[in-house]
């Protein structure tokens, strides 16, 4: 470890991790170099597009901006972590029923801010999942069948079809 080196533990998928990190260095690097995670991507660099987005403690927030040392002690959420052994999480069956992305690359933080949206409220009205998902950009124009996507997952939550994992 160098003299700028600090030792980092938190949750990461329901798991312990520690590790060895510089102070500035950023989350979604971490997550991405270190820990083999795919699912956030990076995209703006500006916490600006939503590819980058985990979720910390339960809310939504941009990797890409959010240093890594930020997070001793909370518990991260990553797309990768919100499927379980009995299948995927509501909102990502909800997404592929409703086929809900063209390149996909948006999709990471679009599901990631959807389970939160539906978290905080789980029946919101088409203006509230407009408003909740206004923050993350899809170049490819998808936001109608986000939206319906969205919608679905609240209907699956709602009638216990799926199992909400995170």
């Amino acid at each position: 470890m160098s003299p700028q080196d600090q030792a980092l533990s938190f949750t990461l998928n329901g798991r312990p991790v520690t590790a060895a990190i510089d102070r500035h260095r950023l989350f979604l690097d971490l997550l991405r170099d270190e820990l083999g995670l795919r699912g956030p991507k990076y995209g703006c660099g500006r916490a600006q597009c939503g590819a980058c987005t985990v979720l910390v403690d339960g809310q939504p927030a941009r990797a890409c901006v959010l240093r890594a040392a930020r997070l001793e002690g909370r518990e991260v959420v990553t797309l990768e972590g919100l499927a379980g052994d009995d299948g995927l999480h509501p909102v990502q069956q909800a997404f592929v029923a409703r086929q809900a992305a063209q390149c996909g690359y948006c999709l990471n933080g679009m599901v990631m801010s959807a389970v939160a949206l539906l978290r905080a409220n789980p029946a919101p009205s088409r203006e509230e999942i407009r408003q909740g998902m206004r923050d993350n950009l899809c170049r490819c124009g998808t936001h109608k069948e986000i939206i319906e996507a969205v919608e679905r997952a609240a209907e699956i939550l709602a009638a216990g079809e799926g199992t909400a994992h995170v």
